[in-house]
């Protein structure tokens, strides 16, 4: 996955996956600007493997967490990667997917989870949790996020992906995943803490949900201050 190179930025020159636009509008008698993007909204799912206790989740090199690790004034035309390793853009995430087909979401999500970690999973099984807003700055897109329940038996494949995707299912334990929701700066996206939190909250297993709250929420004060 980390063999990255030839690393290049340029402009958008034309995009099935985001579109760059302009809104005028006056608040308070206040002309304003906002540059925004129109993007897919995507689904997401908390896959819980209950042979073994453990999350199933993914791992992925993010191009932009990859640049926002890198200075301004390195970010030349090209990228020295042996000065900025490509691990800087490795994200923990839960599967997830673009809503770029025509069908139910439930069946997108399904097919995600058997596409990236390799467990086949029938749409009805999938709990919907709740419906984010996020990039609210930059997009505000919807991400729809699902639970499901997995066992040995439903593993038919590795995962990973499809065409030239380069992803890689890895299994968290109960207390790997505290670790992430007490870290302060975990590489992981806010949505995919948000689900951690659910999770520990609604469906771990013996779980002291007080004590990941309390770390959780020392996360967020620390943001905040």
């Amino acid at each position: 996955m980390l063999r990255i190179e030839d690393i290049k930025i340029g402009a958008i020159q034309d995009s099935q996956y985001v579109i760059p636009f302009r809104v005028k509008y006056v608040q308070n008698g206040v002309s304003k600007v906002w540059d925004l993007v129109k993007s897919h909204g995507s689904v997401a799912v908390i896959i819980f493997n209950i042979s073994r206790n453990v999350l199933v989740c993914v791992k992925q090199f993010r191009p932009g967490v990859y640049l926002s690790s890198i200075p301004d004034c390195d970010k030349t035309d090209s990228i020295d990667t042996n000065k900025y390793p490509p691990s800087l853009g490795v994200t923990l995430e839960f599967c997830a997917g673009i809503i770029d087909k025509n069908k139910p979401l439930e069946e997108i999500a399904a097919e995600e989870v058997l596409e990236e970690c390799g467990y086949k999973v029938s749409s009805s099984k999938l709990e919907r949790i709740q419906s984010l807003r996020c990039s609210i700055g930059i997009s505000g897109n919807i991400q729809t996020l699902y639970y499901v329940e997995v066992d040995d038996s439903m593993k038919v494949s590795e995962g990973g992906g499809v065409e030239t995707e380069l992803i890689e299912a890895v299994e968290l334990s109960l207390d790997e995943g505290r670790q992430i929701l007490a870290s302060s700066s975990p590489t992981s996206p806010g949505e995919f803490l948000y689900g951690l939190l659910w999770f520990y909250h609604n469906k771990c297993p013996n779980n002291d949900t007080r004590k990941v709250t309390n770390s959780f929420l020392k996360i967020c004060f620390r943001l905040l201050k």
